[in-house]
Protein backbone atom coordinates (compact mmCIF):
# COMPACT_ATOMS: atom_id res chain seq x y z
CA UNK A 1 0.00 0.00 0.00
CA UNK A 2 1.29 3.36 -0.90
CA UNK A 3 2.73 5.14 2.43
CA UNK A 4 1.98 8.75 0.69
CA UNK A 5 -1.50 7.81 -0.41
CA UNK A 6 -1.88 7.93 3.78
CA UNK A 7 -2.66 4.99 5.89
CA UNK A 8 -5.19 5.43 9.26
CA UNK A 9 -3.06 3.32 11.09
CA UNK A 10 0.25 5.50 10.87
CA UNK A 11 1.43 7.41 13.57
CA UNK A 12 0.22 11.28 12.92
CA UNK A 13 3.20 12.22 13.64
CA UNK A 14 4.42 10.01 10.48
CA UNK A 15 1.47 11.22 8.82
CA UNK A 16 2.03 14.79 8.71
CA UNK A 17 5.45 14.12 7.50
CA UNK A 18 4.23 11.82 4.88
CA UNK A 19 1.51 15.34 3.67
CA UNK A 20 4.79 17.53 3.96
CA UNK A 21 6.51 15.55 1.05
CA UNK A 22 2.89 15.72 -1.08
CA UNK A 23 2.98 19.11 -0.84
CA UNK A 24 6.90 19.89 -1.53
CA UNK A 25 7.40 21.83 -5.15
CA UNK A 26 10.56 21.33 -7.33
CA UNK A 27 11.57 21.71 -11.00
CA UNK A 28 9.59 20.48 -14.10
CA UNK A 29 12.77 18.52 -15.26
CA UNK A 30 12.67 15.95 -12.16
CA UNK A 31 10.44 12.87 -11.91
CA UNK A 32 9.65 11.42 -8.90
CA UNK A 33 7.92 8.42 -7.79
CA UNK A 34 7.14 6.46 -4.69
CA UNK A 35 9.73 3.23 -4.55
CA UNK A 36 9.31 0.43 -2.27
CA UNK A 37 10.89 1.72 1.12
CA UNK A 38 13.68 -0.64 2.85
CA UNK A 39 11.49 -2.97 5.42
CA UNK A 40 14.53 -3.60 8.26
CA UNK A 41 15.91 0.56 8.93
CA UNK A 42 12.63 1.96 10.91
CA UNK A 43 9.65 0.72 11.90
CA UNK A 44 8.07 3.11 9.45
CA UNK A 45 9.44 4.43 6.06
CA UNK A 46 8.77 5.91 2.51
CA UNK A 47 11.30 6.25 -0.20
CA UNK A 48 10.97 8.18 -3.68
CA UNK A 49 13.12 7.93 -6.99
CA UNK A 50 13.88 10.54 -8.55
CA UNK A 51 15.11 11.08 -12.47
CA UNK A 52 16.41 13.57 -14.34
CA UNK A 53 16.06 13.00 -18.19
CA UNK A 54 17.41 15.72 -21.05
CA UNK A 55 15.12 17.22 -22.98
CA UNK A 56 14.02 14.96 -26.20
CA UNK A 57 15.54 16.50 -29.35
CA UNK A 58 12.91 17.34 -32.05
CA UNK A 59 13.46 16.29 -35.78
CA UNK A 60 13.34 19.94 -37.85
CA UNK A 61 10.97 17.97 -40.86
CA UNK A 62 9.48 15.26 -38.83
CA UNK A 63 8.22 12.54 -41.30
CA UNK A 64 4.64 12.55 -42.21
CA UNK A 65 2.33 9.40 -42.87
CA UNK A 66 3.81 5.67 -42.78
CA UNK A 67 7.20 7.40 -42.39
CA UNK A 68 6.53 8.01 -39.31
CA UNK A 69 6.67 4.61 -37.58
CA UNK A 70 9.85 4.09 -39.54
CA UNK A 71 11.91 6.81 -37.69
CA UNK A 72 11.73 5.69 -33.78
CA UNK A 73 11.50 8.53 -31.29
CA UNK A 74 14.70 9.52 -29.86
CA UNK A 75 15.39 8.47 -26.50
CA UNK A 76 16.05 11.15 -23.93
CA UNK A 77 19.02 11.09 -22.06
CA UNK A 78 19.53 10.18 -18.05
CA UNK A 79 21.48 13.04 -16.43
CA UNK A 80 21.35 12.16 -13.16
CA UNK A 81 19.05 9.50 -10.33
CA UNK A 82 18.26 9.50 -7.11
CA UNK A 83 16.85 7.77 -3.74
CA UNK A 84 15.24 9.80 -0.56
CA UNK A 85 14.32 7.58 2.13
CA UNK A 86 11.98 9.07 5.09
CA UNK A 87 12.55 7.02 8.22
CA UNK A 88 10.45 7.20 11.76
CA UNK A 89 10.79 5.13 14.71
CA UNK A 90 8.05 6.44 17.17
CA UNK A 91 10.33 5.23 20.21
CA UNK A 92 13.39 7.43 18.79
CA UNK A 93 16.90 6.02 18.17
CA UNK A 94 20.08 7.18 19.89
CA UNK A 95 21.94 6.75 16.52
CA UNK A 96 19.96 9.42 15.06
CA UNK A 97 19.15 11.32 17.48
CA UNK A 98 15.33 12.09 16.75
CA UNK A 99 12.74 9.74 15.70
CA UNK A 100 13.03 10.99 11.61
CA UNK A 101 16.18 10.05 9.97
CA UNK A 102 16.53 10.76 6.23
CA UNK A 103 18.91 8.98 3.86
CA UNK A 104 19.63 9.97 0.51
CA UNK A 105 21.75 9.18 -2.77
CA UNK A 106 22.12 11.11 -5.99
CA UNK A 107 24.54 9.46 -8.85
CA UNK A 108 25.48 11.63 -12.47
CA UNK A 109 27.92 11.10 -15.10
CA UNK A 110 30.13 13.79 -15.50
CA UNK A 111 32.46 14.99 -18.33
CA UNK A 112 36.28 13.95 -17.69
CA UNK A 113 37.49 16.79 -16.86
CA UNK A 114 35.36 17.52 -13.63
CA UNK A 115 35.52 14.22 -12.32
CA UNK A 116 38.95 14.31 -12.39
CA UNK A 117 39.04 17.18 -10.20
CA UNK A 118 40.27 15.61 -6.64
CA UNK A 119 38.05 18.56 -4.91
CA UNK A 120 35.00 17.41 -6.38
CA UNK A 121 33.57 15.33 -3.44
CA UNK A 122 34.16 18.33 -0.85
CA UNK A 123 32.37 20.23 -3.58
CA UNK A 124 29.53 18.19 -3.36
CA UNK A 125 29.19 17.69 -0.23
CA UNK A 126 28.90 21.61 0.52
CA UNK A 127 26.16 22.18 -1.90
CA UNK A 128 24.16 19.81 -0.50
CA UNK A 129 24.89 21.66 3.30
CA UNK A 130 24.02 25.19 1.26
CA UNK A 131 20.98 23.61 -0.07
CA UNK A 132 19.70 22.74 2.90
CA UNK A 133 20.47 25.95 4.47
CA UNK A 134 18.89 27.75 1.44
CA UNK A 135 15.67 25.84 1.86
CA UNK A 136 15.15 26.25 5.34
CA UNK A 137 15.87 22.66 6.22
CA UNK A 138 16.65 23.23 9.48
CA UNK A 139 18.56 19.74 10.68
CA UNK A 140 21.12 18.10 12.58
CA UNK A 141 23.75 14.65 13.11
CA UNK A 142 24.31 15.28 9.13
CA UNK A 143 26.87 12.54 7.75
CA UNK A 144 27.79 10.94 4.23
CA UNK A 145 30.19 9.99 1.42
CA UNK A 146 31.43 11.14 -2.19
CA UNK A 147 32.64 8.41 -4.28
CA UNK A 148 33.83 9.17 -8.21
CA UNK A 149 33.93 5.98 -10.02
CA UNK A 150 36.03 5.25 -13.44
CA UNK A 151 34.26 2.96 -15.47
CA UNK A 152 36.67 1.53 -18.28
CA UNK A 153 35.41 -0.83 -20.80
CA UNK A 154 37.38 -3.51 -22.47
CA UNK A 155 37.29 -6.68 -24.93
CA UNK A 156 34.38 -6.43 -27.31
CA UNK A 157 33.17 -2.89 -25.28
CA UNK A 158 36.48 -1.62 -25.77
CA UNK A 159 35.30 1.19 -27.83
CA UNK A 160 33.11 2.44 -25.39
CA UNK A 161 34.55 6.12 -23.90
CA UNK A 162 35.37 5.71 -20.06
CA UNK A 163 32.76 7.70 -17.73
CA UNK A 164 33.39 9.31 -14.67
CA UNK A 165 30.40 9.30 -12.46
CA UNK A 166 29.77 11.24 -8.98
CA UNK A 167 28.18 9.24 -5.96
CA UNK A 168 26.62 11.33 -3.28
CA UNK A 169 25.68 9.38 0.15
CA UNK A 170 24.04 11.05 2.71
CA UNK A 171 21.44 10.84 6.01
CA UNK A 172 20.74 13.75 8.44
CA UNK A 173 18.33 14.15 11.21
CA UNK A 174 15.54 16.90 10.44
CA UNK A 175 14.68 18.67 13.41
CA UNK A 176 10.61 19.05 13.12
CA UNK A 177 8.65 16.17 11.31
CA UNK A 178 7.67 19.30 8.49
CA UNK A 179 10.50 17.36 5.98
CA UNK A 180 8.97 19.60 3.05
CA UNK A 181 11.78 21.57 3.09
CA UNK A 182 13.95 18.84 2.94
CA UNK A 183 12.93 17.32 0.24
CA UNK A 184 13.06 20.60 -2.15
CA UNK A 185 16.58 20.95 -1.17
CA UNK A 186 17.30 17.46 -1.55
CA UNK A 187 15.49 17.78 -5.58
CA UNK A 188 17.38 20.73 -6.31
CA UNK A 189 20.49 18.86 -5.64
CA UNK A 190 19.65 16.43 -8.08
CA UNK A 191 18.98 18.82 -10.39
CA UNK A 192 22.19 20.08 -9.66
CA UNK A 193 24.32 16.77 -10.35
CA UNK A 194 22.55 16.89 -13.73
CA UNK A 195 24.22 19.96 -14.74
CA UNK A 196 20.96 21.88 -15.10
CA UNK A 197 21.57 25.84 -15.43
CA UNK A 198 20.25 27.01 -11.85
CA UNK A 199 16.95 28.95 -11.32
CA UNK A 200 18.85 31.30 -9.03
CA UNK A 201 21.50 33.56 -10.51
CA UNK A 202 25.22 33.08 -9.15
CA UNK A 203 25.14 29.58 -8.43
CA UNK A 204 27.14 27.07 -9.93
CA UNK A 205 26.83 23.39 -11.38
CA UNK A 206 27.80 20.36 -11.94
CA UNK A 207 27.92 20.14 -15.87
CA UNK A 208 26.57 16.60 -16.82
CA UNK A 209 28.33 14.17 -19.73
CA UNK A 210 28.81 15.24 -23.41
CA UNK A 211 26.58 13.39 -25.97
Amino acid sequence: MSALGGVPQLPAEFLDALSGLRKAGRRSEIRLAEIPAPARLAPFAVALGAEVFESSPTSPTPPHGPARLLVPAPEPEELATGRFILLYDPEGSEVWNGRFRIVTYIRAQLEPDMGNDALLGSVAWTWLVEALANHGARHHSTGGTATRILSESYGSLEDRADTIDIELRASWTPETADVRRHLEAWSEMVCTFAGLPPLSAGVAHLPHRRS
